[in-house]
């Protein structure tokens, strides 16, 4: 009996449902003054051949409010005529901005607003942007502004002011930056992950300064990022939180539990039995290789790009791959990569949207995934890591949708734009004497994705300034074109006895050519000028005069590095030599420098270096100019003063034909771990400069060493490092020093 009462029930709210359907033949609009009658009917999307009950009509009445030109709106529905009563939003007239004086900062704001002038008046509209204004005066460092908003309504034309009235208050600015918890490693270290800085008051032009919840999630990520390539798989960067002083600055706290070091364990890859083994022999060995390695992130994506590129072949377009991770013994992962074929799908269309400045191929250019090839979500998901990678959009979105066939589909890429160009100035003193230098970097020029980067630097015995133009993926090459514009001054004449100024451009390109190893040829045309002091050597004076030197000049760079910033495995080695194409002295130029990182116990890192370089004319008559004589880096011999090591003649250094190097180098984090500003290392460096080829007499191959302690030390005013060096061995015309110390800045 029951049963039969709920089926009535249902058959009658359908019947009654029926019976209050109607279709609409005519259709009656009041209340428009702007809008037409016909174009509310299109807007509405009423279908004339259709029933419409209440459900229908609140459709209606919803597509009608999506205009946003409509404040209030009825509808009735009666004897197949449906009347529609509108109340039209007023029409914006005009949209102030007051108290911002900046030109620029008013246009981002009116940029960003969705509201515009002649544009439809709506409240909840309105609201957002007040929110939305509210958000960017915060990433500028405003949290203390005030947003009072009034408007005027002109019934008559129904148009209506809108007037912001901003406060922007004092610029809330990091004055300290803590870390807290199970961090492991230091604060001086950390500091040096993250973007956000502490504000001090010469660093008026960075605005990483000031106290911004957008870069703070940019911290938490690079910090988490740092943690897990160092082995700290279960690491938490907790929520991080903002203490705010009485005199209105903030100190910024991040919270870590950084957990235990974790190795790899058994490392497996699970194909489907129709997939080919030969062509996944490489991710094998890989993953052999990582066997009891300590874990890193970077080494879980160089994995995965393996199957990118086995995915780029035609036999398996539609690879996808899942990764399965399980903690074994605490301290230790299993992981087992799942490599499956996903259902075939094609590229029916790409559509770039929020682009006005970025033209259009610099983002299609960065995807590997294009219209009409298959769409493989290994592949796809790069591409959009590409856009993210160029660093010139504040956001990168998709969205993937069904296309016109079953078997297509449609990717909509949202981007959000942001500013590309950056100011830098950075000062610095030392045992060495001072330095001052600057930059402008541009990385977006155009909207073309080309980066411009002019900077210049001056110290006691030199003024350099660089311009320098690079084009990624020139041509659809994937190479990188580069050219730049030099011009450099340095008086040497006190320690050296000469004085140089030059002028040149070079035009070059780089590109990986294989697995890891780079190569970067460039042809360089320098022109130069060389003075000699009154006291120097016939043989110097000579070499005075002016020069026009053209140089192809190529390097090799095999970088089997874990990691490019602080690397704790692997080595990089670089070959670079410079031919003379057209010279005065033909001088061939060959260095090689190779560097080996390990892992020592108690989280030391050790580093093994060594360098070599020569330069030799390919003219008998003539001998290496002054200018292009070798000297030993100050960097790779400590303990002895820079440039005075090495041949002498009357008084002045006058380098050499051939330097070698040999360094050891470990950090030692135990050392005083409580002191959050302190880092400290042990040294060795060893090396030897000789070959004076205008006078052998004049050469001595004696090997210089040395052993110290160094010390980086986080100060107020900047980072402060420290060498306290004790002599080994060295020649008798060599000068030495016991200490050196460095400090730098940023402003």
């Amino acid at each position: 009996m029951f049963k039969h009462f709920i089926k009535f029930i249902i058959i009658f709210l359908l019947l009654c449902n029926i019976s209050f359907a109607e279709i609409i033949n005519s259709i009656n609009v009041t209340g428009n003054k702007r809008i037409s009658k016909e174009s509310i009917v299109v807007f509405s999307e009423i279908d004339f051949t259709k029933n419409y009950n209440q459900a229908d009509l609140n459709q209606v009445l919803k597509n009608l409010y999506n205009t946003n030109f409509f404040s209030n709106i009825k509808l009735n529905l009666n004897e197949k005529i449906l009347d529609i009563l509108v109340v039209e939003n007023p029409i914006i007239q005009d949209i102030e901005i007051k108290g911002i004086k900046k030109t620029s900062f008013k246009e981002l704001l009116i940029e960003k607003m969705s509201l515009r002038s002649r544009k439809s008046f709506n409240e909840s509209i309105f609201l957002r942007d007040v929110d939305m204004i509210k958000f960017i005066l915060k990433a500028n460092g405003y949290y203390f502004s005030e947003i009072k908003t009034s408007s005027e309504l002109n019934e008559e034309q129904n148009s209506i002011k809108l007037t912001y009235d901003i406060d922007l208050g004092k610029v809330a600015k990091i004055k300290k930056i803590r870390f807290i918890g199970d961090k492991k490693f230091k604060d001086r270290k950390l500091n040096q992950i993250i973007v956000s800085e502490e504000s001090r008051f010469w660093k008026f032009i960075s605005k990483t300064t000031y106290l911004d919840f957008n870069r703070i999630k940019l911290d938490k990520r690079l910090l988490l990022n740092f943690y897990k390539n160092n082995g700290y798989y279960n690491v938490n960067i907790k929520d991080s939180f903002v203490e705010l002083s009485k005199d209105g600055d903030f100190t910024l706290i991040y919270s870590i539990s950084s957990g235990q070091k974790f190795t790899f364990n058994d490392l497996s890859l699970e194909i489907p039995e129709d997939f080919d083994e030969k062509y996944f022999v490489k991710i094998q060995n890989l993953l052999f290789e990582l066997k009891n390695q300590t874990y890193s992130l970077n080494k879980i994506k160089k994995i995965l790009k393996e199957v990118e590129t086995i995915a780029l072949s035609k036999d398996y377009s539609f690879l996808s791959a899942d990764i399965s991770k399980k903690i074994i013994d605490e301290n230790k992962l299993n992981i087992k990569i799942y490599l499956s074929e996903t259902k075939k799908f094609y590229v029916e269309k790409i559509n770039i949207l929020g682009n006005p400045y970025t033209i259009e191929e610099v983002i299609r250019n960065s995807l590997i995934v294009d219209e009409g090839d298959p769409y493989n979500e290994i592949l796809f998901n790069n591409s959009i890591n590409n856009l993210k990678a160029k660093n010139i959009f504040k956001t990168v979105d998709f969205s993937i949708k069904d296309g016109s066939k079953p078997s297509l589909k449609i990717i909509d890429i949202n981007i959000e734009e942001k500013p590309t160009g950056e100011i830098s100035l950075g000062a610095g003193y030392g045992t060495q004497g001072g330095t001052f230098g600057g930059g402008i970097t541009e990385n977006n020029f155009l909207g073309k994705g080309v980066k411009l980067d002019t900077n210049f630097s001056v110290s006691k015995s030199s003024l350099k300034g660089k311009l320098i133009y690079s084009q990624p993926n020139f041509n659809y090459t994937d190479n990188t074109l580069f050219t730049s514009i030099k011009s450099t001054s340095t008086d040497n004449l006190t320690d050296y006895g000469y004085k140089t100024s030059e002028v040149g451009f070079s035009l070059g390109t780089s590109f990986e050519q294989y697995e890891n190893l780079y190569f970067r040829p460039d042809i360089s045309v320098t022109y130069e000028n060389v003075e000699t002091s009154s006291t120097a050597s016939d043989s110097y004076k000579k070499q005075a005069g002016d020069f026009l030197d053209t140089y192809f000049i190529y390097s090799l760079d095999y970088d089997k590095r874990n990691q490019k910033y602080r690397p704790s495995n692997g080595y990089r080695t670089i070959f670079l030599q410079e031919l003379p194409i057209i010279s005065d002295g033909f001088e061939i130029i060959n260095s090689l420098e190779t560097t080996k990182y390990y892992e020592l116990p108690s989280d030391m890192i050790g580093k093994i270096s060594f360098y070599g370089k020569s330069v030799n004319t390919l003219k008998d008559n003539k001998d290496t100019r002054i200018s292009k004589r070798l000297y030993i880096p100050a960097s790779r011999l400590r303990g002895f003063e820079s440039g005075k090591v090495g041949p002498v003649e009357n008084t002045d250094y006058i380098g050499g034909n051939y330097i070698s190097t040999i360094n050891f180098t470990t950090t030692l984090p135990q050392v005083l771990p409580s002191l959050e500003i302190l880092d400290f290392s042990f040294f060795i460096d060893a090396a030897n400069i000789w070959g004076v080829d205008y006078n052998e007499n004049l050469s001595k191959s004696d090997i210089r060493s040395s052993l110290g302690l160094g010390v980086d030390l986080q100060t107020p005013i900047g980072p402060m490092s420290f060498s306290f060096s004790e002599v080994i061995s060295k020649s008798t015309t060599d000068t030495t020093e016991s200490f050196r110390f460095n400090i730098g800045t940023t402003f």
